[in-house]
């Protein structure tokens, strides 16, 4: 069963690049706001934990593209984007903090996305093979010279850079708010942008909705649950200690189909029928339990956390949400465990923590995650005893990105290492949902061998791992 899970690699190289042009992208036409203008952001949009922006790249491979081809990608990513921009317009605008430390969208002149020309003397090739994310690819999305971490306000929404490579490829660089889109809506935005790129007059399909007003707290705020999710745990536990004490390296590993059926197949070991449990919910629960495990976190009676976004589209019936609508609709679910419980239960028990999470997350329980909000803001990102883990294997990630030259040979993000508890799910290539995935993750380097370890095996039995903590 080990062979099921391979570790891939990745090279550490330097890419050298040159900045040739910073060029503020304006929409091509009139758009539904005027300078003075502001927009509302929902409590879902401007939530703590969507304070950041998204970086993502796209590598594309041309080794036949000459130089006025190559000169002409900037110039169609432009144009597409000066387009998209006009139904998407909140995307040209800015982030402000209004009473409450509350955010909105305002509009002045001068605004818009920040488009940025870079040139590499490298080839693609030189690179690696572009499979999984490698930290070394961070000049590739640009950032302003001592930016501080986690800044938002008064910042371009939007920020693409695109870099010409020595062999005719070249590599888009995004930054996007997580305020105004989450990765549903981010895709959607995408797929708009590409199209127009591809066919050179402005493609929406579905139009662009806005109307955050959908989620407006509740007069007064209901809030039905304890939201385990944004409170501080005084955890007194080693693991944030050990995992920011010893620099944190990314690691990555492929999962194959037959691996994520018997994980599934093995929490599915309960004589409780009325529980079916996704691929997701073992996938999680197994690498939760073997990070804790490779990590020795001590002592074993503290409470940890896991929590992962759930997409509550779906959920919403009264009213529905309109087609096209492109804000933040995701609750953080949570699940909540001992160390001792992880490390000595069996793996349908953890999977099953993971299922109550995921289904719990309803119509009520998002607009309880709303009030409490408007009642208790967080001020910041709570780390301590927690590991977060984001999907992206259902995205369609690498559709959504073909701007005319084909579908990029490599679309996901590049360094975890800044928030080395998140662990990251990426569809392999252009892999369809449910076949190999890769696995993201920043661990100790003295914690990696114990982790691949635990992580490639299913037999992970009680005594065993009683044995091996006592």
């Amino acid at each position: 069963m080990a062979s099921w899970v391979e570790e891939l690699h990745f090279p550490h190289v330097n890419i050298p690049i040159t900045i040739a042009h910073l060029l503020p992208v304006s929409p091509a036409g009139p758009i539904s706001a005027a300078p003075g203008d502001s927009l509302y952001l929902s409590n879902l949009d401007d939530i703590i934990g969507a304070r950041v922006f998204t970086p993502t790249i796209y590598f594309y491979r041309f080794d036949f593209l000459n130089n006025s081809t190559r000169k002409s990608v900037m110039k169609t990513l432009f144009d597409a984007l000066s387009h998209v921009l006009v139904p998407y317009y909140p995307l040209s605008g800015r982030l402000r903090e209004t009473k409450n430390g509350k955010l909105e969208v305002f509009f002045e002149q001068g605004q818009g996305a920040l488009m940025v020309e870079a040139y590499s003397e490298m080839a693609l090739d030189k690179l690696g093979e572009l499979t999984v994310p490698n930290p070394a690819w961070s000049p590739l999305i640009f950032r302003f010279p001592s930016e501080e971490p986690y800044k938002i306000l008064d910042m371009p929404l939007l920020i693409a850079q695109v870099t010409l490579f020595s062999c005719g490829g070249f590599s888009l660089g995004l930054r996007l708010c997580h305020c105004i889109c989450d990765g549903l809506g981010a895709m959607q935005f995408l797929r708009a942008w590409a199209a127009t790129a591809k066919s050179g007059t402005l493609v929406t399909n579905p139009d662009p909705c806005w109307n955050r007003k959908f989620f407006q707290p509740r007069n007064p705020p209901v809030v039905k649950y304890p939201h385990m999710e944004f409170m501080k745990i005084d955890e007194g536990s080693s693991l944030t200690r050990s995992l920011w004490q010893e620099k944190p390296v990314q690691k990555c590993y492929r999962i194959s189909r037959e691996f994520q059926a018997q994980l599934k197949s093995v929490a599915a070991q309960t004589n409780d029928q009325k529980f079916s449990y996704t691929t997701f919910d073992a996938m999680a629960a197994h690498v939760w339990r073997s990070w804790v495990k490779a990590l020795d976190v001590k002592p074993v009676n503290c409470k940890l956390r896991l929590t992962f976004s759930v997409n509550a589209r779906n959920k919403l019936e009264n009213p529905p949400l309109k087609d096209g609508f492109y804000g933040n609709v995701v609750c953080l679910a949570c699940a909540v465990s001992s160390v001792y419980e992880l490390i000595t239960r069996h793996l349908t028990e953890t999977a099953h923590l993971v299922h109550d999470a995921r289904i719990g997350v309803s119509e009520d329980y998002l607009r309880s995650t709303i009030d409490y909000v408007e009642v208790d803001r967080p001020t910041r990102l709570e780390f301590g005893g927690k590991l977060t883990i984001a999907q992206w294997t259902r995205l369609s990630i690498h559709e959504c990105a073909d701007f005319g030259w084909g579908r990029p040979i490599y679309a996901g993000p590049i360094d975890l290492t800044p928030t080395p508890q998140v662990c990251v799910f990426l569809p392999e290539g252009e892999a369809d949902p449910g076949d190999r995935m890769v696995v993201c993750i920043c661990l100790p380097e003295s914690a990696t061998d114990k982790f691949k370890e635990f992580l490639s095996s299913v037999d992970q039995s009680r005594d065993e791992d009683v044995d091996r903590n006592n």
